[in-house]
């Protein structure tokens, strides 16, 4: 029966329902085998948007790709190695499925190869440093960190001793809200972590849209060659943003 626990059957061929068992070969049992991860947690991924839904035979009954197998792994790895927020993995994914033709993403794979260390991909198993510790150090309060967690800026991890912990390379986030909160900008006048969920969304479209520039502009030029283009661009458009921030600002006092 469709619906039972059965083995699957052999590749190529066809369920009562006219499933295509080459192309759809996986019941989400099969799925949590292959992935080693429970029901919940893939549910969950699919619910999110970060994994693509099953070919549906019914209600409650789908059947799945090698795709899922790649995609959940894909997802795990970058939650719980890479540490990236759900929202950064959805982003990332959707302008990957969007953006990119196999092609252009082969080409941008040889551009990663030649980028330099600011540029490269975070590690695949960061430095960890304990949350409550940095809290202290810098004089903030758990609300900071749970606000940025909340707004999809950085991810946390529990530890064996059940300490939370954040990457190395997210602590520059706390680091920069201190500095915001010595400015003045204090809990008092109502300021929390979470306005930044403001410049997360600016940024977020922006780069979205960003990404398009360089597979349709850099095609067919050398990846050691597109790479340095890029080292050499990324520092004057942040200069831009930065200065046209500014003059935004006094255009707006001006008007008063």
């Amino acid at each position: 029966m469709l619906g039972s626990d059965a083995p699957s059957r052999p590749s190529g061929q066809q369920e009562d329902q006219g499933v295509d068992r080459s192309r759809w070969p996986y019941r989400m049992r099969d799925l949590c085998e292959r992935t080693g991860l429970p029901r919940q947690v893939i549910h969950f991924y699919i619910q999110q948007g970060l994994v693509p839904e099953g070919h549906k035979t019914g209600r409650n009954m789908a059947y799945y790709g090698d795709e899922h197998v790649e995609r959940v792994l894909l997802v795990r790895r970058l939650q719980h190695e890479r540490f990236l927020p759900l929202k950064a993995i959805r982003a990332l994914l959707d302008d990957r499925d969007e953006a990119f033709s196999p092609a252009q993403r082969k080409q941008l794979r040889e551009v990663q190869a030649h980028l330099p260390p600011t540029l490269r991909a975070r590690d695949e198993r960061p430095s960890m440093v304990d949350a409550t510790e940095l809290l202290g150090q810098l004089g903030l309060q758990r609300d900071d960190l749970d606000g940025m967690v909340e707004i999809g800026l950085l991810a946390t991890a529990i530890g064996e001793d059940g300490r939370t912990r954040i990457a190395r390379e997210d602590a520059w986030l706390l680091e920069l809200w201190a500095d915001v909160r010595r400015a003045g900008l204090s809990p008092e006048l109502g300021f929390t972590s979470r306005d930044l969920a403001i410049y997360e969304a600016v940024v977020s479209q922006m780069f979205q849209r960003e990404t398009q520039l360089p597979s349709s502009r850099l095609e067919g030029l050398p990846p050691e060659r597109a790479a340095e283009l890029l080292d050499r661009a990324l520092p004057l458009v942040h200069a831009f943003i930065a200065r046209y921030h500014i003059e935004r600002a006094k255009g707006f006092f001006s008007t008063l």
